[in-house]
């Protein structure tokens, strides 16, 4: 990996490029690092790099001519055949991570680095001969060595060999989109504080579970915006991601609903109404479900409560009558007219249990209440706006089959997406 850092301050920045891990790196050939001086391109005797910006303003621009002279001399140093990235170090450029870091250090092995200063360089420097503008942070510096030393360790110390092992930085800060875990050494205990028992024990596969979490914890409490774009890759990570944010899945009990539970069934639809109100679902919006539609689901043996440590946490009803509406849809079914199927209705979870795997048990139910009644298939229908239950539908397996009409509704828009998963 060759980096050259055009800048008008050499002198500042090549102590640090050649000092420790990097200036070891440097001496076994791993990694080059140049920082070359802007000035020593100029076309006059002052050695001018700047001048008064067209149209008026503070400071002063750097002219093109000189970075573009000092960009054709570092090219021609590097030699043909590099892939080469020119990159200027811009407030306005996207936010260099660690993303960044891995991108440049596995598609290429020559980076310029162009530091600006006064006002910043001529707009057409930057059009001609930048691949891309990058920055360091939502704030401003009087020039771009800082950010530039700080790319260039960033990348370069990803570069084989330059660390003993990748495990050096492959754990660290960022590299999964995590923080790293805390670190700790000798004495045992420092001022009253004492280094976790988990690392003094000696178990390695303890040491790597706690050092994970503590990954995901740091995350969560410092970086919320990291923790919220990440993505579990192992069933450990996914348990521990549901813990952190209260979604580990419960344990729940479910018995058919009585008389008796009618107020707490209209109590969880009617938060589930006001959430779809909420975030624009115009389902349930005129005072369906009501009582008379559970009691004839209670009749039939049809509606299920969900309860949590004897709580009412969700309700769902599995009607195994044809639907008359479900004969006009407008697509087709992917069973046959007269084959049996059951249908799920009134699937709703109460606010304090949603996330936690509700939903998923009380599909469950339906769908192994319909296998072991002989049905051919199970069917739902939705709200097109219903983008939590069609998600829930279409990842346990059902396919959208087109939209009916419902009849037997008192809600103004009664227009639904149905779905059916076969057996």
């Amino acid at each position: 990996m060759r980096i050259d850092i055009l800048t008008l301050f050499p002198e500042a920045v090549q102590p640090m490029m050649d000092a420790s891990i990097l200036g070891r790196a440097a001496k076994k050939g791993l990694i080059e690092i140049n920082c070359v001086q802007i000035r020593d391109f100029t076309e006059n005797r002052q050695q001018q790099v700047d001048d008064y910006p067209y149209g008026g303003g503070w400071g002063c621009v750097m002219m093109a001519q000189p970075l573009k002279s000092c960009l054709d001399w570092v090219v021609e140093q590097a030699g043909p055949g590099r892939k080469r990235r020119v990159i200027y170090m811009s407030p306005q450029g996207a936010r260099f991570d660690q993303g960044h870091a891995r991108r440049l250090v596995g598609d290429y092995d020559h980076l310029v680095l162009v530091c600006g200063h006064y006002e910043g360089v001529d707009e057409r420097f930057i059009e001609k001969c930048c691949d891309e503008e990058l920055s360091v942070g939502d704030f401003v510096l009087t020039g771009g060595e800082i950010p530039a030393m700080a790319i260039a360790d960033s990348v370069c110390r990803m570069v084989p060999g330059v660390l003993s092992d990748p495990a050096c930085y492959m754990g660290e800060s960022h590299w999964e989109g995590l923080l790293e875990y805390p670190q700790y050494t000798r004495p045992e205990t420092w001022e009253g504080l004492t280094v976790p028992e988990v690392l003094r024990n000696g178990v390695h596969r303890d040491v790597d579970a706690w050092r994970r979490e503590q990954q995901l914890i740091r995350t969560k409490e410092r970086r919320p915006d990291l923790f919220e774009a990440f993505q579990p890759q192992t069933e450990a990570d996914r348990r521990t991601v549901l813990r952190l944010t209260g979604r580990e899945p419960l344990k729940y009990d479910c018995r058919p609903a009585t008389a008796e539970d009618i107020p707490d069934l209209l109590a969880i639809t009617g938060e589930a109404s006001a959430y779809m109100r909420e975030h624009g679902v115009d389902q349930w919006q005129d005072g369906f479900p009501n009582e008379a539609v559970f009691r004839r689901d209670i009749a039939e043996g049809s509606c299920w409560l969900f309860t949590h440590e004897g709580a009412p946490a969700g309700v769902v009803a599995l009607c195994c009558r044809p639907e008359p509406d479900y004969a006009a849809i407008e697509g087709a079914w992917r069973t046959a007219e007269d084959s049996p199927y059951a249908t799920i209705h009134r699937t709703a979870v109460k606010a304090a249990y949603r996330g936690r795997g509700l939903a998923d048990e009380m599909m469950q139910l339906c769908e192994d209440l319909s296998l072991g009644r002989g049905f051919a298939s199970v069917r739902a229908d939705t709200h097109a706006d219903n983008r939590a239950m069609r998600r829930l539908l279409e990842r346990r397996g059902y396919v959208c089959c087109g939209k009916v009409t419902l009849t037997d509704t008192i809600e103004h828009d009664p227009v639904r997406v149905c779905y059916e998963k076969v057996f």
